[in-house]
């Protein structure tokens, strides 16, 4: 829950702001500011003060205990102009927060955290438990000391701006390892715990046989990601009580699915009790991995029998493809989504062009495997390969990734073994539109009339299907050095359908600094203006030119009425 506090009129009508944002997690303190500060700060997770900074940090300096369990506090001055992460940067989301407040209300987030204001990740915010001397290795990495990387699991981290040979090193690693000054180690997520038991085993006994076993095989319990077990259990109070304790999530399956799995210790008693012949290590290897510690039984101090049985088993990690469309070139174009898996990639995949418009962007220790024009099908390749490596990659393209860019030839590579998002982004015919005014208000293609990929048989039928249902068309790749006769091919054939004054809309470099744009008509366009970085528009029969804006209207009542 966020808490809200101010002191003013012009406070409260931000407060109001957010609020009305945030109406499932947010919660309005009346009041004096001094104990709505401390009410909130006691059951919230997070503040947000319209009040001076020097009032804040007054009223929230008795209240502080320690960074890792404290709220995140934003401050918010009384005109709006910015949002202060005052306190708990990292570990109470305070940055984030500030941003986000920032993105609300207009605000210009305030972030003094070291590592935010260089663009290092901080250690402590990667989403893996931390130990060691985060502090020390942090300031070395500040100070652009060598810190080495070992990483005994790949994993699909963030850049970080590591060298070889360093006094420091981050080490990530689900093994138990001695501290040691100026490392940090860093515990993924990597370990599956396959859990059996009888009808109500005690919580302890559960926890007590996990935990010694992963301590017996050497092995972190904050690298636990989650308990496994079969469906029947899912219920089962001392499991569910032990993973809580643990912090992690039961996953179940069918009898039938743990059923097919093969293991090494297969038994009658889970076969006549919940109908396969294991649960312990069939739920862990279900999804693949290796078999670090085969089934175990808890002791008993009273002699009774066993009540509950573990595996362990440590998958491999998953790389992570996130395919990035970076919009037609404008900064302000570019989604906020798209900025935060531009700064998670390590690995950054793109034409030497695109990767120009974001470089500045990129966080210290990204690598960047850039090419030229034409190597679109051997970059999807490198993408995906960097994933199979455990890697975080993000491939990027222009406009939307998924329209004529490079999701498609990505995702055709791609396969089951590694995780891949979307994000989306403004395409060219979008911004196009919005400069045009609103060629796009009604049924609408665009058709690329590249022909490189595509046989002209083809596009020639799909233009002239579009000519005969009148839908407006946009034209991408409209004409080239080497193609020049296919954007007035595909204009006669619109024309065979349609009035020579509809109206056609060109665009030239959408967004960016050397945009250029005019309306046009069917008859009066001139194909020798157009080049590859031009999107042409081409209205239907209802489209029309109004004060000098290009419309299509969304119902054909207009059209009815011009008659």
């Amino acid at each position: 829950m966020i808490g809200l506090i101010s002191a003013t009129a012009a406070g409260a009508a931000a407060r109001d702001r957010l609020a009305a944002a945030w109406s499932t997690r947010a919660r309005v303190y009346d009041g004096s500011a001094g104990d709505a500060v401390r009410a909130a700060f006691a059951e919230c997770e997070q503040l947000v003060c319209f009040l001076a900074t020097g009032a804040v940090v007054r009223l929230v300096a008795p209240l502080l205990s320690d960074k890792g369990s404290d709220p995140g506090v934003v401050c918010v001055d009384e005109a709006g102009r910015f949002a202060v992460s005052l306190v708990g940067g990292h570990g109470g989301g305070a940055n984030e927060l500030a941003r986000e407040v920032g993105e609300l209300l207009g605000a210009e987030p305030v972030v003094t955290t070291a590592t935010d204001a260089v663009g290092v990740p901080g250690l402590d915010t990667l989403g893996f438990p931390v130990e060691g001397d985060v502090a020390g290795v942090t300031r070395a990495l500040l100070d652009g000391e060598p810190v080495d990387l070992h990483a005994e699991l790949v994993w699909p981290l963030p850049p970080l701006p590591v060298a070889e040979h360093g006094a420091y090193a981050i080490r990530v690693t689900d093994r138990l390892v001695p501290p040691i000054d100026g490392n940090v180690v860093l515990r993924p997520p990597s370990l599956v715990v396959g859990v059996g038991a009888s009808q109500g085993v005690p919580v302890d006994e559960v926890l007590g046989l996990v935990e010694g076993v992963l301590r017996e095989a050497g092995l972190s319990v904050k690298s636990v990601a989650e308990f496994a077990t079969v469906d029947a259990k899912a219920g089962e109070p001392g499991i569910v009580g032990a993973a809580e304790r643990l912090e992690v999530p039961v996953v179940t399956y069918t009898a039938e699915e743990l059923a097919t799995v093969e293991v090494p210790n297969p038994s009658d008693a889970p076969l006549a009790a919940v109908g396969t012949p294991s649960v312990a290590e069939a739920a862990a290897l279900v999804r693949g991995g290796e078999l670090l510690v085969p089934k175990r039984k808890s002791e008993r101090s009273d002699g009774r029998p066993a009540m509950a049985t573990c595996a362990v088993v440590r998958r491999v990690a998953r790389g992570r493809l996130a395919v990035v469309g970076l919009g037609p070139g404008a900064r302000d174009l570019l989604t906020p989504r798209a900025k935060e898996e531009l700064r998670r990639a390590s690995v950054l995949v793109g034409l030497d062009q695109y990767v120009d418009q974001i470089r500045d962007l990129l966080r210290p220790g990204t690598r960047i495997l850039e090419s030229g024009l034409g190597a679109e099908e051997e970059r999807a390749r490198t993408a995906v390969a960097q994933a199979r490596r455990g890697q975080a990659v993000a491939l990027i393209g222009s406009g939307d990734a998924g329209v004529y860019a490079m999701a498609s030839p990505a995702l055709a590579e791609a396969s089951d073994d590694i995780d891949v998002v979307g994000v989306p982004g403004v395409t060219a015919a979008l911004a196009a539109g919005a400069i045009l005014g609103a060629p796009l208000g009604h049924d609408h293609v665009s058709i690329s009339l590249s022909d490189l990929h595509t046989p002209w048989e083809v596009i020639e039928r799909r233009v002239r299907a579009a000519a005969e249902a009148d839908i407006v068309v946009t034209f991408y790749n409209p004409r080239s050095r080497g193609r020049d006769w296919q954007l007035p091919k595909a204009l006669a054939i619109l024309a065979e359908h349609r009035e020579p004054t509809t109206p056609v809309g060109v665009v030239r470099n959408a967004s960016r600094p050397d945009e250029s744009s005019r309306l046009t008509t069917l008859a009066r366009l001139d194909p020798a203006t157009v080049d590859m970085m031009t999107v042409v528009t081409v209205g239907n029969t209802a489209t029309r030119e109004v004060a000098g804006r290009m419309v299509t209207p969304r119902g054909y009542r207009w059209q009815e009425e011009a008659k």
